[in-house]
């Protein structure tokens, strides 16, 4: 059983930066694939970005928004970049033990709570 426990959210104006924590336990990260989503009240959890054999984003986070590991620390983390009110969400961590397909919510095997971010204009 792998346990995933988000930090890091918060309020920033528009155009400010976020860095949120995924700490894992139970597995090393460097056996999981890791993923981001996020969700806003009403909607469908949407994919952010992942890692596995290689690093995917959405089109809507590309360049401002980036993954990485650290295993040693057995924490994932998602440095957010130039932030825009469409950014507000909640933001959870996520983890799958196979297969290739990053981008499904429908993939992933184990959640954090998540946690929330919202960008003022």
């Amino acid at each position: 059983q792998v346990q995933l426990v988000e930090s890091g959210g918060g309020l920033v104006q528009a155009g400010g930066s976020l860095r949120l924590s995924c700490a894992a336990s139970g597995r090393t990260i460097s056996s999981l694939s890791m993923g981001w989503f996020r969700q806003v009240a009403g909607k469908e959890r949407e994919f952010v970005v992942a890692t596995g054999d290689w690093i995917y984003d959405a089109d809507s986070v590309k360049g401002r928004f980036t993954i990485s590991r650290d295993n040693a620390k057995n924490t994932v983390y998602l440095q957010m970049n130039r932030l825009k009110p469409e950014d507000t969400a909640v933001y959870y961590c996520a983890a799958k033990t196979s297969g290739s397909n990053y981008r499904s919510s429908h993939d992933y095997d184990y959640w954090g709570q998540g946690t929330q971010v919202t960008v003022s204009s």
